[in-house]
């Protein structure tokens, strides 16, 4: 249900661009994500780090797209967002020995002692190459083919790709997992 809420801006957006316009989805999905992030605070009274990163750059980019009347910046959002959570996980790893995918991650999943620190290094480095290639799969997708295709690829195609590499990651973990059937 979380990746449903999660989604809801990205949802609200491509539907305000099949009535109207790139321009009115922007003003939409700056507003979803405003309304998202006082749900979020009404409910829980704490806000994610992420959420207000999220809102930070739709904010920027949205407020961009609308007074320059240019949608390259809204295109761009997605590619600073998945380029920013790439930097994050390989320089905190790389250089600060902070691996935030064990952060966010291990109070739910139980690794096999042996090998939990080589796991964990393995898949912090793959989110961050997953993050970096979408963001470069979303630069070619919004330059290279049509406003219309790249929306599309905005809800669709980007979502099925997280979808895809988390089944993905979820089938190797299960083989490092101290209790991989619980």
């Amino acid at each position: 249900m979380k990746f449903l809420f999660d989604l809801f801006p990205i949802i609200l957006f491509f539907i305000a661009f099949k009535f109207a316009d790139i321009y009115t989805a922007t003003i939409v999905a700056m507003v979803a994500t405003i309304g998202q992030i006082l749900w979020v605070y009404y409910r829980h009274r704490k806000i994610d780090t992420m959420q207000w990163v999220s809102l930070v750059m739709i904010l920027v980019f949205g407020s961009l797209t609308i007074f320059l009347h240019d949608k390259t910046f809204i295109q761009l959002k997605p590619t600073a967002l998945y380029w920013l959570f790439s930097a994050v996980l390989f320089i905190s790893s790389e250089f600060f020995k902070k691996n935030w995918i064990e952060v966010l991650m291990g109070k739910q999943v139980s690794l096999k002692a042996q090998n939990a620190r080589s796991v964990w290094s393995t898949l912090n480095r793959a989110w961050a190459a997953f993050f970096f290639l979408m963001g470069a799969l979303n630069l070619y997708v919004a330059f290279e083919f049509s406003e219309e295709t790249w929306v599309n690829f905005k809800l669709f195609g980007s979502t099925g790709l997280l979808i895809a590499f988390v089944i993905i990651q979820g089938v190797w973990l299960s083989r490092h997992m101290e209790n991989p059937e619980s």
